[in-house]
């Protein structure tokens, strides 16, 4: 694994887009206490939103695809509020919603496309705790939605 995380991204194949706007009464991320906690972020492929119910239109390919998206948002985020990633010490948690059928069970399966991406760009200070839970609707009818809290180093 190569030493910089931008180095890391590029092994990836990732070039960071533009961070989402809040589309609602929040802000995309608030620094506090060494934390960096980061507002749920939808997935987008080529700007589009990926849409749809695992385990009723969708399947678990698609959902981590839409989960490693979303990751994917959650750095760029961590980009903006920061300036740098390099300030970035340790992920610390992934809150991850997945727009679910009620027979569907494989949440982790798919909350393994944005842990398995951060562990890739961070290493070892990517490995984190996490919650992936199955909803019966997220906004804009997105397949996914991850939020972060993320250790920061002082300035």
């Amino acid at each position: 694994m190569t030493d910089s995380i931008s180095d890391r991204l590029a092994a990836q194949g990732i070039n960071l887009p533009e961070p989402a706007a809040p589309v609602a009464a929040y802000v995309p991320a608030v620094e506090a206490g060494g934390l960096l906690h980061i507002s749920g972020q939808l997935p987008f492929d080529e700007g589009q939103l990926m849409t749809g119910r695992l385990g009723e239109d969708r399947d678990i390919d698609y959902g981590q695809k839409a989960a490693r998206a979303c990751g994917v948002m959650l750095i760029a985020q961590m980009e903006k509020a920061l300036g740098n990633l390099d300030r970035v010490e340790r992920i610390v948690k992934l809150g991850v919603f997945v727009n679910s059928a009620g027979s569907f069970t494989d949440q982790p399966k798919i909350a393994n496309g944005a842990s398995e991406l951060m562990e890739q760009v961070f290493g070892e200070a990517g490995r984190h705790a996490r919650s992936a839970v199955g909803v019966p609707v997220l906004p804009l009818g997105a397949a996914v939605e991850i939020d972060a809290i993320v250790a920061i180093k002082a300035d």
